[in-house]
Formats: structure tokens, C-alpha cells, sequence
């Protein structure tokens, strides 16, 4: 195109020097300097705070069909942020577990667990971190969506339609916080947490979440003993008692570790739980102090 102009202007230009004529009004004979500007290409940009009708691992443009949050849906996009730093000089997206994937996991847990009043991890929630195309990462695409899920429960993490949004989602009296349960045991093993009312009887109660070191996958299912002991602080701060050697003689652990893929890309967050196996607990122990947790 740039081509043809020059020729068209170059032509011009002789015509109005054999014919003798001067420039008519409003002609400065620079026919080139009057066209505007080209416009900047636009790279797509997904929109945060709209739902989906279905999930997406990648973000294709041809899938990317948002509705409001008031219609049924599964998905919800929380944020929407960009990636800078190391790996976005690559030619293809961020793979599993790589540095780029860290960095949009960890944009996505601070900024989701913004959203929704507390760590995401705290109720029956599911997050997806979604980035573009090899296409368009290609073309210079380099955002990271963060998409948020209603999961059915702490065991069983499919997901179901709903309606509105999940901002503020665990904060208040949400239905979606995990608060108590009552574990049902295969031999030594948790096969389901049932939820219960606090109010009502129950063994078990969720105390927060742990942020495990940055160690590898194999290397944290080694250290159990480590785990139990961190999520025992975590009880001692939940229920207000000493975090001392007498907490092995107050309350049990329980606690629910990210999927290993999840930890490759960053996930580090442990869900702890206080567990009561010799008494039925009829209230929360938090802040419940050592006549709430006594020594048994």
C-alpha cells in the first residue's frame, strides 16, 4: 500500500509542473503528509468480572464467549493481569511448573483471595489460570485470566451451574466456607469430609490454610511429620491455645494438600483442619482457648 501511495503522489506531482498551475486552494502540494496515521493493531484482551458458560484450560478467541454473571454459568473471571519478567520472552506460552505459570498463579491467588474476602482455598471454590493461545502469545498476547469455580465439595471438585457472583463470596456468613465436619475413616485413611453445623455434633473443623515451602512434590509427601506440625500452629492461632508440645494431647491434624500439577505451577497452599476423635465437639473452636481445647 505504501507502494501505490508514492506512485500516486509522485504522478500528481508531475501533472501540476507540465501544465505550469499553481496549487488551487487549500492544495500545499505535499500530497503526502495529509493521509492519517495507520492505526496500532489491537491485541485481544479478555474482560475480568464476566462469567462463562463452560471452563477453559486455554484461551482461545474462538471459545471466549462471556455472559453476565446474573445468567447461569459455571466459570467466573475474577482478574485479568499481565505478565512481565522472566519467560514472556519466549516464543510459545509458559508451560507446566515453568517460571511465567508460577507468576500468574501467584498474581491469581493474591488477587482472587482479594476478591472473594479470604484465601481461596478457604471453601468450595476451584481456580483455573488461564493464558493465551500459542497463537496469540505469538502475536504478542500476554495475560493471564483467572477463572473461579463452585466446587461441590472438599472431595468432589466438579462443578455445577450458578447464578451471581462469587465476589465477597467467603466473607460474612458464606454458605461457602469450609467450617466443620464430621470425617468418615476407611481404616487409617479419610475417605469424605462431611460438613456438619457447628452447633451440631461433629470431630472435625477447618483451622486455615498453610503455605507450604517451595520444595518439590516428592519431597513434601515425605515430610509429613513437618506438615502435621505446621498445621498444629495453625490450630494453636485459630483456637488460642499454646503452640507447645501439649497440642499432640489437645486436637489431631488433618489436611488437604494441592494436586500435584497444582504444585508444579505454584499452589502451595495446604488446607489445615483441628480433628477430635475421642469427644463430639458441639460448637467452633475458635478462639475457644485451652477449656475449649483441653489437654486430654
Amino acid at each position: 500500500m505504501r507502494r501505490w501511495l508514492a506512485a500516486v503522489a509522485a504522478g500528481a506531482t508531475v501533472a501540476l509542473t507540465l501544465g505550469g498551475c499553481g496549487a488551487p486552494g487549500g492544495v500545499d502540494r505535499n500530497l503526502t503528509d495529509d493521509w492519517p496515521a495507520p492505526v496500532a493493531a489491537q491485541q485481544f484482551v479478555p474482560a475480568a468480572e464476566v462469567c462463562h458458560h463452560t471452563t477453559q484450560q486455554v484461551g482461545y478467541l474462538t471459545g471466549y464467549n462471556p455472559v453476565a454473571c446474573t445468567e447461569s454459568h459455571r466459570v467466573e473471571t475474577l482478574f485479568v493481569g499481565t505478565l512481565s519478567g522472566a519467560g514472556t520472552e519466549r516464543s510459545t506460552p509458559p508451560p507446566a511448573g515453568s517460571a511465567g505459570m508460577r507468576a500468574a498463579q501467584a498474581g491469581c491467588d493474591k488477587e482472587v483471595s482479594k476478591a472473594v474476602g479470604a484465601d481461596w482455598r478457604s471453601g468450595r471454590l476451584g481456580l483455573t489460570v488461564v493464558l493465551p493461545s500459542p497463537l496469540a502469545w505469538a502475536g504478542g498476547a500476554r495475560w493471564y485470566r483467572c477463572d473461579v469455580t463452585e466446587l461441590a465439595s472438599i472431595d468432589d471438585t466438579s462443578v455445577g451451574l450458578r447464578s451471581g457472583s462469587l465476589r465477597g463470596a467467603l466473607t460474612g456468613p458464606a454458605q461457602l466456607a469450609y467450617r466443620c465436619f464430621n470425617p468418615k475413616l476407611v481404616k487409617d485413611d479419610i475417605d469424605e469430609m462431611v460438613p456438619a453445623s457447628c452447633t451440631s455434633k461433629h470431630h472435625a473443623e477447618f483451622v486455615g490454610v498453610w503455605q507450604a515451602p517451595d520444595i518439590s512434590y516428592d519431597e513434601f509427601n515425605r515430610a509429613t511429620k513437618r506438615t502435621h506440625r505446621a498445621c498444629q500452629t495453625v490450630i494453636a492461632r485459630y483456637a488460642k491455645v499454646p503452640d507447645d508440645s501439649q497440642l499432640d494431647f489437645r486436637a489431631g491434624t488433618i489436611y488437604y494438600q494441592p494436586y500435584e500439577q497444582e504444585w508444579k505451577n505454584g499452589n502451595r497452599g495446604v488446607q489445615c483442619f483441628l480433628w477430635i476423635s475421642d469427644r463430639n465437639l458441639t460448637r467452633s473452636m475458635k478462639s475457644a482457648g485451652t477449656k475449649g481445647l483441653p489437654v486430654t
